[in-house]
């Protein structure tokens, strides 16, 4: 099932948390490199897939500016990635479902590609990276939405022992370790606000050189 194409993949970007480390405020929202995160997450995800979705559950108005289907998780938001995730399955209307958070600028352009892979060996994928699951990067069969609708109405909202009771296979990213790079703090996303602008001089150090 590898050669799954992007017309069989929605994506969904998850940016319907309430960010209480970083004071309340909306992260998918919040500034990097003079973008909203959400705007670096929808430009790289979107050639990757059929339909991009965005998962909010406040600023929706704003969210749609991004061009972007928006979905809140219902009358009961604010209940974790795994409502998001299944307000996304509930409204796809392809066999899988890609999932990212608001909070990862840096998602490679193979991202898809590489969790496609991971249909040779499982169902469904979900990102590794040293030793450790990152659950909110997954890829997932709409067939399981009545298994995710039934665990949340048990109270189930822990998304990796959610997808760890269907065998996932593990899909790593050796060579993007900042695809995991969490962005929970002012302080956290200070340092990545620096390490971009030093990525982008060395970036253009290296296009005058070739120029």
């Amino acid at each position: 099932m590898a050669d799954v194409d992007v017309g069989a993949l929605t994506g969904v970007i998850l940016a319907g948390g309430r960010a209480e480390r970083m004071g309340g405020r909306d992260k998918g929202l919040l500034s990097l490199a003079g973008e909203p995160l959400i705007a670096h997450a929808v430009r790289r995800l979107r050639p990757q897939v059929a339909e991009l979705l965005i998962s909010a559950n406040r600023n929706l108005e704003v969210y749609q500016r991004f061009g972007c289907r928006v979905i809140a998780d219902g009358d009961r938001g604010f209940r974790g990635p795994l409502a998001g995730i299944l307000a996304a399955l509930a409204v796809t209307e392809t066999p899988y479902l890609l999932t990212a958070p608001c909070d990862s600028p840096l998602l490679p352009p193979d991202y898809a590609k590489r969790m496609r892979a991971a249909l040779e060996r499982a169902s469904l994928g979900v990102g590794f990276c040293e030793g450790y699951w990152q659950p909110v990067f997954a890829l997932l069969p709409v067939e399981l939405r009545d298994d995710l609708a039934s665990c949340l109405a048990a109270g189930e909202g822990n998304t990796g022992r959610w997808l760890r009771r269907h065998r996932p296979a593990p899909v790593e990213f050796p060579d993007w370790p900042a695809l995991f790079r969490n962005i929970n703090t002012p302080e956290e996303l200070a340092r990545l606000e620096s390490d971009w602008t030093i990525m982008g001089k060395l970036s253009r150090a290296g296009d005058s050189e070739h120029g």
